[in-house]
């Protein structure tokens, strides 16, 4: 999966729904690091993870708070 366009279109319908919370977003795959880069550069409160337990982490860390 291009994790590029996976990332635009999680910005793309953020935008779209107005989303106002910390949202997860775990990047494994082709252009991992350019999805983190628009994800980070959107402005939006996207917390990357590079896996599945650093994810659940970071939701964890989001509920206690």
């Amino acid at each position: 999966m291009r994790c590029d366009r996976v990332a635009q279109g999680v910005i793309d319908a953020a935008t779209e729904m107005n989303i106002h919370v910390p949202v997860v977003v775990r990047l494994e795959g082709t252009n991992a690091m350019e999805a983190a880069e628009l994800l980070s550069a959107s402005g939006m409160n996207f917390m990357v993870a590079k896996s599945l337990k650093e994810a659940a982490e970071k939701v964890t860390s989001v509920l206690k708070k």
